[in-house]
């Protein structure tokens, strides 16, 4: 049985969660300004610095002038939900679903909206057959799967003349790679995935025909307070001023600003991307030399860059059952938290049991390094206690 021995050096920011993701390189909270905090959400100077917030959201990734941007509550779940509650219905739908979430919005729309929508599947690990994708039709899809490790390897797929609406869930994707706006109609994300931002506050960017689509479209159906986005008159225009649906976290928003003013400091969306590179890169060259691990996607194209999913390939590991499979997981994590070395490298609930390490661009690639002979130390600690 092999044994080896703990590595002697950890790295300085052992975080790799997917969601909230590690913060950025030399954050403080005591940095952060509080002159606002305790006011009202509607005092003029509360939504300037939210409106500040889309202005700075909108030159880090670089979105066109002609889209207009929103927050949302409830973080990227929220935003899409209020594009799913808000604009489908007008049209047919396809949902293309290879994660968790796609899942999800599958459900939402055909449980909850009661529509019935053409739903793409694949396994984990895999993508759709993208040509059987309808753009008479809005389609549903997230652009990097959080929960699978699997993004779509370009945009060649989504019609330039397309009649519905892409409406993408660009969470694990926004500010780590690069997005065709000119293919994108409804793109959300969160605070708390690629800038390592808090939870809670979802943010929409809408094309002018998702506008149009508001402005003319009343579907029949209540829609909650919350995911709200269009009013009598059509789309709520004062959302793209700052102005809130319901009562934000003035906290959260200033740890955003805080964000976004490190990502302009170190060179804005092309070093955030880059980063994201080479920490995936740093992650790969060890997963390719390592005989007991492997990437959950095999195609290495659809591989994400940001949540980057692995699957066991040792025989010890594969042949126990699934419920015995998660508890090597547990105890895989276990051993890494117990010494302080990677927090929360385990998959989502529902996927295959593996590991999942955030390689966003608020990690250090020397960080993720260092990382590496601690998961070889854990598994082969945990794969030893196998019976």
């Amino acid at each position: 049985m092999r044994v080896i021995d703990k590595p002697q050096t950890k790295p300085e920011r052992p975080w790799f969660s997917a969601g909230p993701t590690a913060k950025r390189p030399d954050y403080a909270l005591e940095g952060l300004p509080t002159k606002l905090m305790g006011r009202g959400i509607r005092a003029p100077e509360v939504v300037e610095r939210f409106a500040h917030g889309l202005r700075l959201t909108r030159e880090v990734l670089e979105v066109p002038d002609d889209y207009v941007m929103l927050y949302t509550p409830g973080s990227d779940t929220g935003a899409v939900e209020a594009a799913l509650w808000g604009m489908l219905g007008a049209r047919g739908v396809q949902v293309i679903a290879y994660e968790n979430f796609g899942l999800t919005w599958a459900a939402d729309v055909r449980d909850h909206l009661k529509l019935e929508p053409e739903v793409l599947e694949a396994p984990w690990g895999e993508l759709p057959d993208l040509s059987r994708v309808d753009w008479s039709k809005d389609v549903v899809f997230p652009w990097n799967g959080t929960t699978s490790g699997v993004r779509v390897p370009d945009a060649d797929w989504i019609d330039a003349d397309r009649q519905g609406l892409a409406v993408c869930d660009a969470t694990s994707a926004a500010f780590a790679m690069p997005l065709p706006w000119d293919k994108l109609d409804v793109v959300t994300f969160s605070f708390q995935k690629a800038l390592g931002g808090e939870a809670g506050i979802g943010v929409m960017a809408l094309s002018r025909r998702a506008v149009e689509r508001l402005d003319v479209y009343r579907p029949d159906r209540a829609i909650p307070k919350v995911l709200r986005i269009a009013d009598k008159n059509g789309f709520d225009r004062s959302l793209a001023d700052g102005v809130a649906i319901n009562t934000f976290s003035i906290l959260t928003i200033e740890d955003w600003i805080d964000a976004l003013d490190w990502a302009k400091s170190v060179g804005g969306l092309s070093e955030l991307i880059r980063r994201t590179n080479a920490n995936y890169a740093a992650l790969a060259e060890w997963v390719e030399r390592t005989d007991w691990i492997d990437f959950l996607p095999e195609r290495p194209e659809i591989r994400s860059t940001t949540s980057v999913c692995l699957k066991f390939t040792d025989a010890r590991v594969e042949s126990l059952d699934a419920k015995a499979q998660k508890a090597f997981v547990t105890r895989f994590k276990a051993l890494l938290e117990g010494e302080g070395a990677v927090f929360d490298m385990e998959p989502h609930r529902n996927a295959p049991p593996g590991l999942r390490l955030w390689c966003g661009c608020t990690v250090e690639t020397a960080d993720v390094r260092a990382a590496t002979p601690w998961l070889e130390w854990s598994f082969q600690t945990a794969v030893s206690e196998v019976g």
